[in-house]
Parts: C-alpha cells; structure tokens; sequence
C-alpha cells in the first residue's frame, strides 16, 4: 500500500526522495506503524520468563536462538485496556538503540496489518499538546483513508525499558 505524494508537491520532489517503509499493526482501533528496517522478527505469542521488580508493562524474556530478548506489552507501555492473547496476538522483534548500542526488543501487538509505502510528504507532524501529553515517541502521523497511522519513535519508546532491563537480563 501506497501512500502517494500530494499533487501540490514541486516537481521532482518526489523522485529524489526515498518512501520508507513501515510495518503497521494494531492496538485496539488504532493503527500503529514502525520502520521496516528495525523488524527482527514477526512471532506468535508464547509465554515468557518474568524478571522480578521490572515494570509492569515488561512482560520478561524469550530465549530466541540463544539470545535473551525483553518482551514489552505495548498496550500496558500506553496505559489501554488489557486484553486476553489470542490467536493474532503477536510479538514483533525489533531493533533498538539504546545508550548501550543496539539490542533486539519484542512488542507485544494485538496484530500485525500491512507494510505501507510512505512518501516524505505523507508524513505528517504529530500536534502539540503542550504539556499535557508526551508525544517524544511519535516520529509523526500519517493519514490512511479515514484513519491515521502513527509512526514510532522506538528508539525513544523502549529506551527507558532498555535500560532497565540491560540489568537483569
């Protein structure tokens, strides 16, 4: 899926800069997206092995090819409603640079949608709330139809967690 540069555009904008591409999923009705190029891994969910005194929303660890690996839930990450895991239920692997370098991190989704193509002008600024409302994790917004798809910053979104959990596992 394409979303194409508006005609409004000058000429040839659009054919020096590259689309990215981002792998979107689902929390409830909202639609989420993340670059393409941190995707590790797309898995079904399977249990993991808690590590004591972590946040609530770091569900533990996967041994995934020898390599233990933090499991975030993200829908505990944004304070929504928790729902029972079920057969769409997933875990993406991801890429994550922290203070440390990189190290791979899992998602918790409730599913995964599509690959998108997005032009640079798709992607909009995400608004400001003033204080009320931390948004440093989104990268921006882009529109789909009616809906909207916002871009993650996971790099900002799972670097306090990255911390914390570089202890224990």
């Amino acid at each position: 899926m394409t979303i194409p540069t508006p005609a409004a555009a000058p000429a040839g904008a659009a054919a020096t800069a590259a689309s990215q591409q981002v792998l979107t999923f689902s929390l409830g009705a909202e639609t989420y997206g993340v670059e393409i190029l941190r995707v590790q891994e797309i898995r079904g969910f399977t249990a993991v092995t808690r590590i004591p005194q972590s946040p609530p929303h770091v569900l533990g660890v996967l041994n995934l090819r020898g390599s233990v690996v933090p499991i975030v839930d993200l829908r505990m990450r944004f304070s929504l409603a928790e729902v029972a895991y079920t057969a769409l239920t997933v875990i993406i692997v991801l890429s994550v640079e922290g203070g440390s370098g990189r190290r791979n991190f899992g998602l918790v989704v409730d599913g995964v949608s599509d690959v998108m193509d997005l032009a640079p002008d798709a992607v909009r600024p995400t608004p400001d709330f003033g204080g009320q409302v931390n948004t440093d994790f989104i990268r921006g917004l882009a529109t789909l139809g009616d809906s909207m798809v916002m871009l993650l910053d996971i790099d900002r979104l799972i670097g306090d967690d990255l911390r914390e959990v570089s202890h224990a596992a």
